[in-house]
């Protein structure tokens, strides 16, 4: 079945897609950068989402499989992230001192970059050799990811309340979601390690 993993491969490339095809049809309003910002920043929230629940799924549903996706979720992850910020960087024509202002005034967007760089060190070592070079030390960098799940959320959370003037729900079902999955990790842990007490005695 070694068909499905293109396949996954050009269903998650399917949201660039058709957000570039809606960029240059015109069907994202009167700031299509702007939208297409947003939408980027979505959709990099729910490919953090999905990578987050392979395990519990691989684990309750006991569909292994699913392992072989996880790093292509994850780098997919970092790939809209990177296409949101590059956005907010054209919608800002790359006019640093503005920029930096706008980091220091709004705290969403310096909440945004924070997310951005935890993403960063997980991208760049998500390889079988950066694996083998870093040991357990890899799995420790790697549980930032939930930071970045709720750094991500609250970026969001705070970017709509400073547009809308109050605080919008559709963000805390994320955050919501992403408290969920982190739980069963934390319940995991802790079920495994009751099970190695016995044993241990």
């Amino acid at each position: 079945m070694k068909f499905i993993k293109p396949v996954v491969f050009l269903v998650c490339l399917l949201p660039a897609a058709w957000i570039t095809w809606a960029f240059f049809s015109g069907r994202l309003g009167a700031n299509p950068i702007r939208e297409a910002e947003i939408q980027t920043g979505l959709w990099t929230l729910r490919f953090l989402a999905i990578a987050l629940a392979v395990t519990p799924v691989r684990r309750v549903m006991h569909w292994n499989v699913l392992a072989k996706y996880r790093r292509m979720l994850g780098l997919f992850t970092f790939f809209y992230a990177c296409v949101h910020l590059s956005l907010w960087f054209v919608d800002w024509w790359f006019d640093w001192p503005a920029m930096w202002d706008e980091i220091v005034k709004h705290k969403f967007i310096l909440m945004g970059m924070l997310t951005f760089l935890i993403l960063v060190p997980l991208a760049i070592t998500s390889t079988n050799g950066w694996i083998k070079r870093l040991g357990k030390t890899w799995t420790k960098i790697h549980r930032l990811v939930y930071v970045a799940a709720i750094t991500g959320t609250i970026h969001y959370l705070w970017g709509l309340s400073s547009k809308e003037g109050s605080a919008p729900t559709f963000p805390i079902i994320y955050l919501g979601i992403f408290a969920v999955l982190l739980g069963y990790r934390v319940y995991d842990n802790l079920r495994k390690r009751r099970q190695q007490r016995p044993a241990a005695a």
